[in-house]
Formats: structure tokens, sequence, C-alpha cells
């Protein structure tokens, strides 16, 4: 009789986090291709995160990156609520007055989505105005 043993998977599937790494790197990506500018990632004080600061042109860019695997109850921009806004907006706000930087400035939000085994993006420029 043949004996049986459990085989490891070929690759281990990602956890969440490391997905959400995975998304903005690419989301980074994508924004570099289109002329923007990163300035720093992953800006985090206590009251909330900044995924990427970048600038476009004279503007500077606070990107919210959200993913979705998938799309059954709407995609990565649905997700960006009130609350999840003034977190971003507090965030920006102490990124602003510790550098002393006094440039207009604007909320993007890139929306990642998995289809069939590519990357989609939907980037809403100028997504909310505090």
């Amino acid at each position: 009789m043949a004996r049986w043993w459990p085989c490891r998977p070929w690759r281990p599937e990602p956890t969440a986090a490391e997905l959400g790494r995975r998304a903005e790197r690419a989301a980074e990506t994508y924004l570099t291709r289109r002329g923007l500018h990163t300035l720093e990632r992953n800006y985090r004080i206590r009251a909330g995160e900044i995924d990427l600061i970048m600038t476009d042109h004279v503007e500077l860019v606070f990107v919210e990156v959200r993913f979705r695997s998938r799309t059954d109850f709407g995609d990565g921009g649905d997700t960006v609520d009130y609350r999840k806004q003034q977190r971003l907006i507090r965030a920006a706000r102490h990124y602003l007055h510790h550098r002393g930087d006094s440039r207009p400035c604007r909320f993007d939000v890139v929306s990642v989505g998995r289809t069939h085994y590519r990357l989609r993006f939907e980037w809403m420029r100028n997504a909310f105005t505090p």
C-alpha cells in the first residue's frame, strides 16, 4: 500500500497585508507612469495613515489605495467613507504642518481590482475635499 502525506502548496497564498502592499506598489507605478512623483510612502501618525504622498506638477497629492479582490460589494473607492476621509485629512494636516508645505493639495483614491490575473486601476482625482 502506498504511503500518503500532505504536500505543501507550491506557492503559499499571500496574506491580506501582503496583497495590500503589492497593490500600493502597483498603484505607485501606475501613477508614476502618469507623471506623478513620489515623496513618501505609508506616512503614519496616531490619527491615521496616508498610503502615498506624491506631487503632480505644483500640487501635492495625498493618495489612498484600496484593493478589492472581488467587486461583489462595490469597488475599493466605495470603502472610503466619512470616517476614513477624516483620518486622511488629519494625517495630511499633520504632514503639512510639520513639513511647512503650503502648496495646494488634493486627495485622490486609487481603486485596485483583480480581474483574470490582471490588475485593474480606477483613479479618482480629487475624490473628496476637506
